[in-house]
């Protein structure tokens, strides 16, 4: 049985890893945010690794409802406190996690 370490080492493996300003490395967690932490083409290109590995079939995965993803400037914050309106979904590594143990894409 897959478990939830396995996909998220996967991930970990597979993505690049985030980075601050003063250089520390930020490593993937099992509830960040896919769209935040990656870029479409590495995440895209990880899902079909993701998808051969663990014997998941993702063509039953609409990738509209989880793009279009608004990232922010990273000096947003300064300037207001209002929150991103999203109007997609998140990814998330626990999302892969619980598909991979069914064997098949459980969300949209």
């Amino acid at each position: 049985m897959v478990t939830e370490q396995e996909v998220l080492e996967f991930f970990r493996e597979q993505l690049p890893v985030l980075g601050t300003f003063t250089g520390k490395l930020i490593p993937l967690q099992l509830d960040d945010i896919l769209q935040e932490y990656s870029e479409a083409d590495d995440l895209v290109f990880c899902m079909n690794k993701y998808s051969d590995k663990f014997n998941v079939d993702l063509s039953m995965m609409t990738y509209n409802v989880y793009y279009p993803w608004f990232k922010t400037w990273f000096f947003r914050k300064w300037f207001t406190s209002k929150p991103v309106e999203q109007i997609s979904k998140p990814l998330t590594v626990r999302m892969f996690a619980e598909s991979a143990k069914a064997g098949k894409w459980l969300y949209d």
